[in-house]
């Protein structure tokens, strides 16, 4: 569109390529109503039941459009049919951008979160609720960011490769207390950066700054990986949600 005599760029469409000059690098766009899609396609992405989605994978669980919204549905531990129809298996849900080439990025959305629930098979853990995945590599390899945990603590986790074959090794980098209501909206803002020493990582939810650490052995994740969203035993609705390039002024420590 145009903006006075400054012609800004047309958001690209779900699956397209971004231009390099865009700050923008992915904004999510689902419909009014239906699946986005699930685990089941991720496992059989070449069913030609699956229902499968141009900048998103969920390796657990199932993404619902709900008034355009993103929605995990109602959380269960049924494994989902190609529909999830019979269930959502959306007490584990997990979500991530098929994108691997995200660095230097800031990432907002907003997001409601319902109040957590159990499970035959997912009892209550301290750590049920709602996470934000950044420099997503591998299940293995990632940024974890919970920022509405049960137990109302907001934790900054590196997730780094243990002994092969096995599901990787937690490292808590940064906690703090900040519990925010449930059943609102709430604006949640982060910030990853590779800088003098390591790896800068903010967090900020409805505007307030909560966290802020920098990783001095971030191993593979001072390189790029994906984004996404983790929820456990909670309904996880979220909107808005945008990857940009974040802008801090030079190679400093920031």
């Amino acid at each position: 569109g145009v903006v006075g005599k400054v012609r800004l760029p047309r958001p690209a469409r779900p699956g397209e390529p971004y231009l390099p000059h865009d700050p923008v690098c992915l904004r999510s766009r689902f419909p009014t109503d239906g699946l986005v899609t699930n685990e089941y396609a991720f496992r059989r992405p070449h069913d030609p039941r699956a229902v499968t989605h141009p900048d998103w994978d969920v390796t657990s669980g199932s993404l619902f459009a709900r008034w355009t919204y993103g929605w995990t549905g109602v959380p269960d531990d049924r494994s989902p049919d190609a529909r999830s129809a019979e269930g959502t298996g959306s007490c584990v849900f997990r979500l991530v951008t098929r994108r691997r080439d995200l660095d230097d990025v800031a990432v907002t959305f907003r997001a409601l979160v319902e109040p957590p629930v159990t499970t035959p098979g997912t009892p209550a853990q301290d750590w049920d609720g709602a996470h934000l995945w950044l420099r997503y590599r591998s299940p293995q390899e990632l940024y974890a960011l919970s920022w509405r945990r049960r137990d109302g603590a907001v934790v900054l986790k590196r997730k780094s490769p243990g002994e092969p074959g096995g599901e990787g090794v937690y490292r808590t980098l940064a906690e703090a207390r900040h519990p925010v209501p449930y059943g609102r909206w709430h604006r949640v803002s982060a910030l990853v950066r590779t800088v003098r020493g390591g790896v800068l990582i903010r967090l900020a939810l409805d505007g307030r700054p909560v966290l802020r650490t920098v990783d001095t052995a971030p191993g593979g994740l001072g390189g790029p990986g994906g984004v996404g969203l983790r929820g456990d035993n909670t309904s996880l609705v979220f909107d808005r949600f945008t990857v940009r390039r974040s802008r801090l002024p030079g190679p400093g420590p920031a």
